[in-house]
């Protein structure tokens, strides 16, 4: 193969690449979360029946190891984050219970 060829087989190799379908350039990657090891502490507070929606995108050790210093403010802050900024599947009217219920499970206010 002469030198000055070269470049016209590159283009030739990119041409063809493009058309190859997608799919058989795809792999198909898979993903099994492992098995949640840390549960919401139960409740008879409001809030814990509806902070289950955040097992939609997270476990429960998110919360958990939040630090336990936190105030009433630093979980309204979370909690509208993640509705706000990440789309949790959060009702607006649900937000004070579910602050209700994680600064008294997890934050400041826990019972001492």
């Amino acid at each position: 193969m002469q030198l000055n060829s070269l470049p016209m087989m590159c283009g030739l190799a990119a041409s063809l690449s493009l058309l190859t379908p997608l799919s058989t350039l795809a792999t198909t990657k898979g993903y099994v979360a492992p098995a949640d090891t840390v549960q919401l502490k139960s409740s008879a507070l409001p809030g814990f029946a509806k902070a289950s929606v955040c097992y939609a995108c997270h476990s429960a050790e998110y919360i958990v190891y939040q630090p336990p210093t936190a105030a009433r403010p630093y979980w309204n802050a979370m909690v509208n984050r993640m509705k706000n900024v990440f789309n949790a599947p959060v009702q607006e009217a649900d937000i004070p219970e579910i602050v209700d219920y994680l600064v008294k499970t997890y934050g400041n206010e826990q019972p001492k």
